[in-house]
């Protein structure tokens, strides 16, 4: 006995970046009449620059029991990837003993598991998306490494390995020849690090080129966009949000995502939830790349060391990295972006020129576990549901999160 599709709703999806985009591909996939909504432009916030990297198979979460012996340095040293500024704001004092408490073992092992999971079903949503649409968005499989300092480091790695491939990761544990083999541009870095982990099936893409070709696409399929509209407040009645407010009026629906990010928790606090996401500040620099063989890379690579990642976008390097607890602010300190021209030049010398390197900042949406807000909360109105809190992990998990909040929506 076959049972009834699910009637088709009107759903307002607040946020245009990757994962918004993505909530309302699925949306309209699923026969629903969808409207996006958003204050600035299509990927205009954490989509915009970010590190590049699909990283499907590699998921350790930063709450990980590993950054207790991290930690002093982390936070002392001036030219730490870490930064956390003491703010008067009792959320993000909340936040930080949240995520210290996740850094446990046990939470670890957990929270990778069902990232791992997650991050399959993105693929899986993305290469259909790819091989339906072709999107122009400079994507390349060329794997990953990741560079481990010390012998201590590598070894909490091998650990981590060892868990991912008992969840069906295929991953291999490298010398640093090993990895130059793979990566000829790392030669002049190999004396620099004990090991690396490597993972063949790992992709990268430009996020803001898919974020621009699913508009235009769901434009001319009659998706509405609403560009340059804040939503002040969303408004309650009874048991339902029956609209978003905004200066130009409200927009009515029969129901309402919210994927704005590290904002999302603005609208959710005066309906009474508690959406655990504060804004990580990265920064990220693109090059033009040196074309010369074994010059800028062609493999995706993560510095463990300096939180730094390496991705190649069509002739361009993208390098990212950085995590900041420092509110919401967007300035864009010299030093930072110092700091990733330094890092290029340490493991890619030749990489290519640096007179214009399009320096960016975003705030990565991340919950103290690692783990996004998929759906509804806990006393949240029936047709109230959140995709946000994906941390640095956004466009790798956007498609999978979309499918997954669209099935809650019908439940």
């Amino acid at each position: 006995m076959s049972s009834n599709p699910p009637p088709m709703q009107h759903v307002c999806v607040l946020g245009a970046g990757i994962v918004g985009l993505a909530t309302a591909w699925q949306l309209h996939r699923d026969g629903h009449q969808v409207t996006v909504v958003d204050s600035a432009q299509t990927g205009a916030g954490a989509s915009g620059a970010n590190g590049a990297q699909l990283s499907y198979s590699y998921v350790q979460p930063l709450a990980d029991p590993a950054l207790w012996l991290q930690l002093p340095k982390l936070l002392l040293a001036p030219d730490s990837p870490l930064k956390f500024r003491l703010r008067m704001d009792p959320h993000q004092w909340a936040w930080g003993l949240r995520f210290l408490a996740a850094c446990r073992g046990s939470v670890s092992r957990r929270t990778t598991a069902s990232l791992l999971t997650l991050a399959a079903e993105s693929r899986a949503a993305f290469e259909q998306l790819m091989a339906q649409t072709a999107l122009p968005c400079d994507f390349s499989a060329t794997g990953k490494l990741v560079l481990y300092p010390d012998a201590t480091a590598f070894a909490s790695a091998r650990q981590q390995m060892a868990l991912q491939s008992s969840l069906g990761t295929v991953q291999h544990a490298l010398t640093p020849a090993e990895a130059v083999a793979i990566e000829p541009a790392l030669a002049h870095h190999a004396a620099s690090f004990a090991g690396a982990i490597h993972t063949p099936s790992e992709c990268a893409a430009d996020c803001f080129k898919v974020c621009e070709a699913l508009q235009h696409r769901l434009q001319a399929l009659g998706v509405r966009f609403l560009f340059q509209t804040e939503v002040t407040r969303l408004a309650r009645v009874g048991t339902r949000i029956v609209a978003a407010e905004t200066r130009e009026g409200p927009i009515k629906a029969d129901a309402f995502v919210v994927a704005l990010g590290s904002g999302s928790r603005r609208l959710a606090a005066p309906l009474g939830l508690d959406v655990p996401v504060y804004p990580l500040k990265g920064y990220s620099i693109t090059v033009q790349a040196n074309e010369a063989a074994g010059a800028a890379p062609r493999v995706n690579v993560t510095d463990a060391a300096r939180k730094v990642v390496f991705a190649r976008i069509g002739n361009r390097l993208r390098v990212a990295g950085m995590a900041e607890l420092v509110g919401h602010e967007r300035a864009i300190p010299a030093d930072r972006i110092a700091s990733l021209v330094a890092s290029t030049r340490a493991l890619f010398p030749q990489a290519g020129g640096f007179e214009d390197v399009q320096p960016w900042a975003g705030l990565r949406p991340a919950t103290p576990t690692g783990l996004p807000v998929l759906g509804r909360l806990p006393g949240s109105p029936a047709n109230l549901l959140f995709n946000t809190g994906h941390g640095a992990l956004g466009f790798t998990l956007a498609f999978g999160s979309a499918r997954r909040v669209a099935s809650a929506l019908n439940v």
